[in-house]
């Protein structure tokens, strides 16, 4: 008995291949211009209503709280994309040198302390939120930058005796160095954070702090083109490079 199956009964069966994910199927702007308000806020000391004004004379009619809802949806999405390229290139370089540092931060008249870790070239490797600036803090700190970037044969710090204690229980004690000013350059990096959190009337959450310190950092690591160090063409040709980039990462 010869059985006979038809074709709508084979393809039926046949797995069908999903469309790749559109994170930015439900909205009706275009992805050309969430990119560029995010861009806008995240990268400059500018308020809500500040971008709202800047992208009102760009053609673009959105709300202020537009402007927070796309960062807070698309800014770490953005965030992860630039990281993950950046981290896949300085995987193929040796650290030599960590800078680590931490600074207090003031979320609801609490006080918190954001720890930082910076490279020699002033690359922002991790960004960390604390509630203490004890041992504990500074180990979990510490592990989680070296799961993503291995371990530096230098790691420069403050006098705050947490470091010693974590860099003991990691065997990499002997690694440390502390100096006066020799930790200047992770301080710097402080700054652009600093300018940024006056600009949004410090933050509510400390998971809010958390999550915006990531993403400015990487952000920042992107658009740093460090000009005060190269001539002019040098930067316009770096400055090009990190603009085309950027627009692919939304495609």
């Amino acid at each position: 008995m010869n059985l006979r199956v038809s074709s709508c009964a084979v393809t039926s069966w046949m797995p069908r291949r999903s469309k790749p994910h559109d994170p930015f199927r439900w909205f009706d702007s275009s992805p050309e211009v969430i990119q560029l308000v995010v861009m806008l806020y995240v990268r400059y000391p500018l308020s809500l209503r500040n971008v709202e004004d800047l992208a009102f004379e760009r053609g673009i009619d959105i709300c202020h709280e537009t402007v927070r809802t796309w960062v807070r949806r698309f800014g770490p999405m953005f965030a992860a994309k630039i990281r993950k390229r950046r981290v896949s290139a300085m995987r193929q370089h040796t650290h030599w040198r960590w800078h680590l540092d931490e600074v207090y931060v003031r979320v609801q008249g609490e006080m918190r302390y954001l720890w930082r870790a910076v490279d020699h070239e002033g690359e922002v490797l991790e960004s960390f939120v604390t509630k203490e600036r004890d041992k504990a803090a500074a180990l979990k700190f510490m592990k989680k930058l070296m799961k993503r970037h291995g371990c530096a044969k230098v790691v420069t710090t403050d006098g705050l005796r947490s470091y010693r204690a974590a860099m003991k229980d990691l065997n990499i004690a002997e690694r440390q160095e502390v100096g006066r000013w020799a930790n200047n350059r992770v301080e710097n990096s402080h700054q652009p954070f600093r300018r940024r959190e006056r600009a949004m009337l410090r933050f509510r959450r400390m998971k809010t702090l958390q999550q915006f310190a990531s993403v400015h950092a990487s952000f920042h690591n992107h658009f740093n083109q460090e000009r005060h160090l190269v001539s002019r063409e040098t930067y316009k040709q770096r400055r090009s490079a990190a603009l085309a980039e950027w627009r692919q990462i939304a495609s």
